[in-house]
């Protein structure tokens, strides 16, 4: 016999510190005791935001004022079937109140969550929401440009980088230059370090340089037949440029996605760019957090949340001059 299947609206409540709302489920409910993202099932008719908004407003009592969707994620628990739109609210109006009588507490999503036990379903958002909202990649190209690169790359950490993808794939091409690049690599590794901002590597370099990054991203062509072995605190992520591509995400274990290119770029001329209407449907898709690609850089980011995109990815776009 088939599982049920129901679509849900769930909010991630954020203060502008950080601050997530977790609410508790009441007595009488299933998986009464535990702890989830608020909301409730989406009724025919509805758009994710207007059900969400609905919700809110019966369960804690507050106006949503702006919300932004984010990712959509199937959960199957023993009895159904669960598709969760998970949706940021940074904007409400009101105090939020159990009033269902059901518990609430504020938490840090980047620290301790002291309350428990979590719904299933209600854990991978919050170690998504660790994730930065400006992912830059690297473009050095040789070993004459690494010092100028490591200055601009410690002013963009000043000003909102939060993750680097170290990317040389031209660099790596010159075998004679071979350890210069493990040198580049070393180098923007030990500024990441020095701000605590997280260093993934390409695909493209060499798999014992992975241990020592952050994680890795995968291209598409290695996501293939890429199986994770990395341990789960590192961070994988897929790049992709096709709804084909982004189906590769989940199943091996990658955090999140690269989608694009997205606007028109110098680096990928004569190709026609997606656009942000078939990127957020392809967005919601992927079952992970998906960064936007392509002619981005920070006057474009609230566009691409608005779209779905858990935030932006670029090379010059995010490079402090």
């Amino acid at each position: 016999m088939s599982k049920p299947f129901v679509d849900v609206a769930a909010g991630l409540i954020l203060k502008p510190d950080g601050a997530l709302l977790l609410g508790q489920r009441p007595e009488g409910k299933p998986w009464s005791g535990w702890w989830e993202l608020p909301g409730g099932k989406i009724e025919p008719g509805e758009t994710v935001l207007q059900a969400l908004a609905r919700e809110l407003k019966e369960e804690l009592d507050i106006e949503v004022t702006q919300a932004t969707p984010w990712v959509t994620y199937i959960h199957e628990y023993p009895k159904n079937i669960v598709r969760l739109a998970f949706c940021k609210v940074t904007g409400w109006e009101g105090s939020p109140q159990g009033i269902e009588g059901q518990q609430l507490a504020w938490v840090d999503p980047q620290g301790h969550i002291d309350v428990g036990p979590l719904l299933p379903a209600t854990e991978p958002p919050l170690r998504w929401l660790r994730l930065p909202q400006q992912y830059l990649l690297t473009s050095i190209g040789n070993p004459e440009n690494l010092d100028g690169f490591l200055e601009r790359l410690e002013r963009s950490m000043k000003t909102g980088v939060g993750m680097v993808q170290f990317r040389e794939p031209e660099w790596a091409a010159k075998s004679d230059l071979a350890s210069s690049l493990e040198a580049a690599f070393r180098a923007v590794l030990g500024v990441c370090r020095s701000y605590n901002v997280p260093c993934l590597v390409n695909s493209a370099h060499p798999a014992d340089w992975w241990a020592d990054a952050d994680g890795v991203q995968v291209r598409s062509a290695d996501a293939k037949t890429f199986t994770r072995t990395l341990p789960a605190e590192k961070w994988v992520g897929v790049s992709a440029h096709s709804t084909e591509e982004l189906a590769r995400a989940q199943p091996i274990g990658a955090d999140f996605a690269v989608l694009g290119h997205v606007l028109p770029t110098t680096s990928h001329p004569g190709q026609p760019a997606l656009g942000w209407d078939a990127f957020e449907t392809m967005a919601q898709t992927a079952g992970v957090p998906v960064y936007a690609i392509g002619g981005q850089s920070p006057e474009t980011l609230l566009t691409a949340q608005q779209h779905g995109a858990h935030g932006i990815a670029a090379i010059q776009g995010l490079l402090t001059t």
